[in-house]
């Protein structure tokens, strides 16, 4: 079995989250992989340190996978998938704190090796965030990189928004399959990015959207992107955990300065006082880019 295959069912695999599939893969970096020789599903649970009841339920999945192949492509449902053995997964997210195995997509898998701009606020934004997004995303930075966001209420939606509008190039990180919308008023635009622009997901279809799903999404957000703009968020919001991740995995944190009046505020000042870059005009935002072209 080709290794890209193998991880494929590690990931399908009931019974084991985020942190074992990434022990498992650190596993298979340390080893001669070899295609006749698969692993048990009790080795693997050491591996990922599993506990009792995880380990029953991987076993019993990962033996059912490796026997059924129509197992396999229910589970696919003919989606296209990346591995992160493919020399196509993008390196930077390889290198990120528990990258996903498995990404399925649909769109232009191109945009993956474009520079990439994260952008994350609040769900509740205010007129702020879209005068902030109506005044840096036209021009140069739509024209130059391809903007990341999680298809979520607010400013996400937002920032897709303005970059279509502009005739730019955005990718939606969702936490639910590639079949599933959320929210449901997303519809048509996630339908117009997984046309021509790019979709990704690390669950397979039909997968709804549960409470722990985001802030995994937002990991991956913060994988992919070289930085990460924050509009507005309020203090302890989702939009810091991703500011936070990405400061772990070593990429530029950027944050739009607010009334220290206003709570969805706080969080962005909080990120500049903590050192993140403030960012007043779309120099701020190309600079961490393209310092040789300025």
């Amino acid at each position: 079995m080709l290794l890209r295959d193998f991880l494929l069912r590690i990931h399908l695999c009931k019974g084991i989250g985020i942190i074992g599939k990434s022990k498992i893969y650190t596993w298979v970096n340390q080893v001669d992989w070899r295609d006749d020789q698969l692993p048990t599903s009790g080795f693997l649970a050491a591996v990922a340190q599993l506990n009792v009841k995880n380990t029953a339920n991987f076993k019993t999945s990962y033996q059912q996978l490796m026997r059924n192949e129509d197992r396999v492509d229910q589970l696919v449902d003919g989606e296209q998938w990346l591995s992160i053995a493919d020399a196509e997964y993008p390196l930077q997210l390889r290198e990120s704190f528990a990258p996903p195995l498995v990404l399925f997509y649909r769109g232009d898998l191109s945009l993956l090796s474009q520079p990439l701009l994260g952008i994350v606020g609040a769900r509740d934004c205010t007129s702020y965030s879209v005068e902030i997004l109506k005044n840096l995303i036209p021009g140069r930075v739509s024209n130059t990189m391809a903007i990341v966001s999680g298809l979520a209420k607010g400013v996400d939606t937002l920032a897709h928004q303005c970059v279509i509008a502009n005739h730019g190039k955005t990718i939606a990180v969702i936490g639910t399959g590639l079949d599933v919308c959320y929210p449901y008023t997303n519809q048509e635009l996630q339908a117009t990015i997984a046309a021509d622009h790019l979709l990704i997901s690390e669950y397979p279809n039909h997968t709804k959207g549960y409470r722990n799903h985001f802030p995994e999404r937002n990991r991956i957000i913060a994988g992919l992107v070289q930085s990460v703009l924050v509009t507005e968020a309020k203090k302890h919001s989702g939009s810091l955990i991703t500011a936070n991740l990405a400061l772990q995995n070593n990429r530029n944190v950027l944050a739009v300065p607010g009334s220290i009046m206003m709570p969805l505020s706080v969080g962005t000042n909080e990120l500049i006082a903590a050192g993140a870059k403030p960012v007043l005009r779309e120099l701020d935002i190309l600079e961490d880019y393209f310092q040789t072209r300025i």
